[in-house]
């Protein structure tokens, strides 16, 4: 007797559109293609969130049936609708990235992230959309006004699990859309790093301070030395470890930090992202009296999760090095995505951070 197989057939995959052109049948499509079943009947949407290279909406969804694991809400991320901005997140492959880390590396991460329903990228046009959970009530950090002391440990743990789980993992090597591996493509051409730093200057030149200004212009002209200052030991970092990429709900024990925007992320050393984001997220006065103790923090806390080959001179050498990374990345940004005063205060918090953390490291010579 001939045996017969029966197939059930997938759901229908969602495109990529819009978050403006999204229709009641696609969030429902989206949530099936995570194993949720439900039927939207309507939703509401808004921005979310400060994004200087992408835009965040949270959809309100209204059902017309739902199984007990339906969200109430979810949040949708999308190309931003300036045109500088989204030029830069096609042109430093930001929006493929992101995709690709959720498809891909986030399950085996250990960092406390959203959960993904959905998401996809065109890689030609980069179009692309990412369907997470909504983390409210926790509010996103803010990189003008910075972290408490309580949430700059929350926030060593979790660089510690992020750090600790492709901890000189070679095989992050094979990707080249993470930054940093053999196989990566180099999109900073020295020159254009050059030229951004004197637009730079030429745009802000009444609030660039004499430290600042040496600061950059030995930055820029030597970023070969900058990457001999960032060798040794590497894993998967975040690169834009700050504020502003954190959702915070310190009541929730199980998930008091979220860490969003992984546009950035590469292959590279621990002890950059911590430098980066104590840099920017701590007063400078704050950070003199804590600076040791944060350290011995992530250390140890590295060390607990399996990580004991990381000699404290090469984290410190990396942590400085992230440092001029917070530096870099301010004026890079900040003549790269679309101009508002909201962002111009921010990239001078995280420049003058950045200074202060190198100043107090005798390190403002190191790239002469």
């Amino acid at each position: 007797m001939k045996s017969t197989s029966i197939h059930l057939a997938r759901p229908p995959m969602p495109d990529i559109r819009d978050w403006k052109d999204i229709d009641a049948d696609w969030l429902t499509a989206a949530l099936k293609s995570d194993g949720i079943e439900a039927r939207i009947a309507s939703f509401e949407a808004g921005k979310v969130g400060t994004g200087q290279i992408g835009d965040c909406v949270r959809f309100k969804l209204n059902y017309a049936e739902a199984s007990p694991d339906a969200p109430a809400t979810i949040v949708g991320k999308f190309p931003s609708e300036g045109a500088e901005s989204r030029a830069t997140g096609i042109q430093l492959g930001n929006y493929l990235r992101e995709v690709k880390f959720y498809q891909l590396l986030q399950p085996n991460a250990r960092i406390s992230t959203p959960h993904c329903y959905f998401t996809d990228v065109n890689e030609e046009t980069h179009d692309f959309v990412l369907m997470m959970s909504d983390m409210a009530p926790a509010e996103q950090g803010d990189q003008l006004a910075g972290v408490t002391l309580e949430e700059a440990k929350l926030v060593l743990k979790e660089a510690a699990k992020l750090h600790s789980a492709y901890w000189q993992d070679e095989n992050l090597d094979e990707y080249d859309w993470v930054m940093g591996t053999t196989n990566a493509p180099d999109v900073l051409d020295p020159d254009m790093i050059a030229g951004l730093w004197d637009g730079f200057k030429a745009r802000y030149a009444d609030r660039v301070t004499p430290e600042a200004m040496k600061v950059g212009d030995a930055l820029s002209r030597n970023m070969d030395s900058y990457g001999e200052s960032r060798e040794g030991q590497k894993c998967l970092i975040h690169s834009d470890f700050r504020p502003d990429n954190m959702l915070f709900d310190l009541s929730n024990k199980d998930k008091p930090v979220t860490v969003v925007d992984w546009q950035s992320f590469g292959y590279g050393p621990g002890g950059a992202d911590v430098g980066y984001f104590i840099a920017g997220a701590i007063d400078p006065a704050t950070r003199q009296a804590n600076e040791s103790a944060l350290v011995d923090l992530y250390l140890e806390e590295l060390s607990r999760l399996g990580v004991s080959d990381y000699d404290r001179s090469d984290f410190l050498r990396h942590y400085v090095a992230g440092a001029y990374q917070h530096f870099f990345t301010a004026y890079f940004a900040a003549m790269l995505v679309t101009q508002t005063e909201r962002g111009d205060n921010m990239f001078f918090r995280m420049l003058n951070g950045a200074v202060d953390l190198i100043s107090d490291h005798d390190a403002l010579d190191w790239y002469g």
